[in-house]
């Protein structure tokens, strides 16, 4: 097991480690019984280029320990709670997202549920995430058959692990698929929504290469996620 970020005081250090050793067996046991179409995911946020450090039956994405945090599956509202965690540490309580629909990156719907932890800081430290493959019925028997081993498991996954630099470029380019050269202000918002919504700022550089997808300066991405929080406070407050 690799062990987690210890560039803090030897307090939260100590007490980080705890939990992920805790966070860790609870995989581990977990990976045994829930059948081999759920996916588990131990990530320690304080490294998001290889974030992964424990995973079970990772053949449901196609990551495995060191994988990134933004391999994940598409629209993952774990993200989101990652971010407000981050903007409101007033709390140390878990944060729970339960049950919402995501996609795995070859394009099959995912069940996700999403637990972020934080330290007495308030600060987000990990997350415990599962992704349930419901890609039709005959996958469901499949995974039945599996739960009642009837059936062999399934073939390990070889694909190559997409690098950092890929998966930052994808979603820059997804959020502003027709380029920066005609987006007015307010579809340069709605783009960095969109990057902040797929995680993109909780990697280092992000904030310096979404400004220079849309030619605009650091500053100004700070800007538009100030207004960004602001116009969702006071939705909230509504």
């Amino acid at each position: 097991m690799k062990t987690p970020d210890s560039r803090f005081s030897p307090e939260c250090a100590a007490e980080r480690q705890l939990v992920f050793k805790v966070l860790h067996s609870t995989l581990s046991m977990l990976g045994s019984v829930v059948g081999r179409h759920t996916e588990i995911v131990l990530h320690d946020l304080s490294r998001p280029e290889a974030s992964i450090v424990a995973i079970a039956n990772g053949h449901v994405s196609g990551r495995r320990v060191g994988s990134p945090v933004l391999a994940g599956p598409r629209e993952d509202l774990g993200f989101i709670a990652v971010r407000r965690a981050m903007e409101d540490r007033s709390s140390s309580e878990p944060v729970l997202v339960e049950n919402y629909p995501t996609t795995a990156p070859d394009g099959r719907p995912l069940r996700s549920s999403t637990v972020v932890y934080r330290d007495s800081s308030g600060q987000p430290f990990a997350t415990l995430c599962t992704n349930a493959d419901l890609s039709g019925i005959a996958a469901a028997h499949a995974c039945l058959g599996e739960l009642l081993g009837l059936g062999p498991a399934p073939e390990p996954r070889h694909d190559e692990p997409q690098d950092m630099e890929h998966l930052m470029a994808e979603i820059i380019q997804q959020a502003c698929p027709g380029g920066r050269a005609l987006m007015k202000k307010t579809q340069k918002l709605e783009a960095v929504r969109q990057m902040q919504d797929r995680g993109l700022f909780i990697v280092k550089g992000g904030i310096e290469k979404a400004a220079a997808a849309l030619g605009v300066t650091r500053y100004t991405i700070y800007n538009y996620l100030d207004q960004i929080r602001a116009t969702d406070q006071a939705s909230q407050q509504e």
